[in-house]
């Protein structure tokens, strides 16, 4: 009985290094050789959608999603911190640490 073809996996890491590679100038057979791969999977990685590679959706950009990310949490945090800010006031105005803001005449 013939012995089963197994297949190489390469982690989205190693695909995105081999994309990048190629990107930033390097030829694909020449890339395909460094790191001892078919130049035709080479090609096939980068017909992909930029992204694909990393499990990501293809239409999904990956520093939107990262910014968009950030910047609920920052709001957040604003948001707790302005919170905060206003407790520690009105307990120094309650405690006498802090004279009342007067109305400007």
């Amino acid at each position: 009985m013939p012995k089963p073809i197994s297949r190489k996996r390469y982690t989205p890491e190693f695909k995105a290094q081999a994309v990048e590679m190629v990107g930033i100038g390097r030829s694909v057979p020449a890339v395909a050789e460094d790191l001892e791969i078919g130049s035709s999977l080479l090609y096939r990685w980068l017909r992909k959608p930029q992204g694909a590679h990393l499990g990501r959706k293809a239409d999904e950009a990956v520093g939107e999603e990262d910014a968009a990310a950030e910047m609920r949490s920052l709001r957040g945090e604003n948001a707790q911190l302005r919170l905060e800010n206003d407790i520690l006031k009105k307990a120094a105005v309650i405690l006498g640490t802090r004279s009342q803001p007067r109305d400007a005449k």
